[in-house]
């Protein structure tokens, strides 16, 4: 990997983790759905004259019904849903549930795609789950705060949230493969807009959002989406999708600095622990890390993916 494109992964980790904290600085002010809906809506703005300059809105007419519906389950539900989740929990812990994506696209393209997981993959798969349960429930309490959330139900919304990324996953590779990245970046964020607006309007705040919130609003849909998203599909382009999958394996250092250095969030080790093993599970299932194997076996390996 060449230094420019380090940098860009350690920028993209960066600005992904800083999108917990700009959720946590907007959510309590702007509520979920309001700030949810403006983070689409920031997007679109920012990535539409993007796809017009490079000439693909033709594709994304061609392909707008199965955009629209990734759309839904990979934008509109998890922003709404890790929107959600702000109100209770940090940032870091919320990042930390970010990264078990992977282990739920595995789950879902067994389930619908029948593309069943090697023996390295299903034992990540138990390693990446156990340190989710052990996260879940020394963090999960369904009583509810001040803000009417509970840690509980924010935890099950962050994996409702990567449940979806996994589902959309899966639904991008049986209906969109081929389908320039940008056209479906920005249509996915488009539709997601056309279902959140109307709940945005439907919810929005009564009182009027301070500017710091609104700030950390316009960072979240134009860095943290906006130029994350170009950020993401150049570096799939010049390193391919695995090595740019391990920005997930970055992303929560970056949340647990920024809210400890901005909102003065703690960390403990029990977060550091089911941390380690979810990213330890996330490594085996994404091919990352593959344990070193006797010679014969891996040669059979071999002739049996050949």
């Amino acid at each position: 990997m060449k230094a420019r494109d380090t940098s860009e992964l350690l920028v993209l980790a960066a600005i992904w983790g800083a999108s917990f904290l700009f959720l946590r600085m907007g959510a309590g002010e702007f509520g979920p759905f309001a700030l949810a809906g403006l983070r689409v809506l920031g997007a679109s703005l920012f990535l539409l004259p993007i796809l017009m300059q490079r000439g693909e809105w033709s594709a994304l007419r061609r392909h707008w019904r199965a955009i629209a519906l990734v759309g839904v389950a990979n934008s509109a539900i998890p922003f709404l849903c890790f929107s959600y989740a702000a109100l209770a929990i940090t940032g870091g812990l919320s990042s930390i549930f970010n990264a078990t994506t992977p282990l739920w696209g595995v789950v879902i393209a067994w389930w619908w795609l029948g593309d069943r997981p090697t023996g390295h993959r299903l034992a990540g798969l138990a390693i990446g789950f156990a340190g989710v349960l052990w996260l879940a429930w020394d963090k999960a309490s369904f009583k509810p705060d001040a803000s009417g959330a509970s840690s509980g139900l924010a935890v099950l919304a962050c994996l409702a949230a990567t449940l979806m990324y996994g589902l959309a996953a899966s639904m991008t590779k049986r209906w969109l493969t081929g389908v320039p990245p940008m056209a479906l970046a920005t249509g996915s964020q488009l539709s997601a807009a056309i279902v959140l607006l109307p709940l945005m309007w439907w919810h929005w705040p009564d009182v009027a959002p301070s500017a710091r919130a609104w700030g950390a609003v316009v960072a979240l849909a134009l860095v943290c989406t906006g130029v994350a998203y170009v950020l993401y599909f150049r570096l799939i382009a010049h390193i391919g999708a695995t090595n740019a999958l391990s920005v997930t394996f970055l992303i929560p250092a970056f949340a647990i600095a920024w809210g400890g250095l901005f909102l003065g969030e703690s960390v403990n080790l029990t977060m550091l622990g089911a941390c380690a093993v979810i990213l330890v599970g996330t490594s085996l299932v994404t091919g990352l890390w593959r344990p070193r194997i006797g010679r014969g076996a891996a040669a059979d390996a071999d002739r049996a993916a050949g």
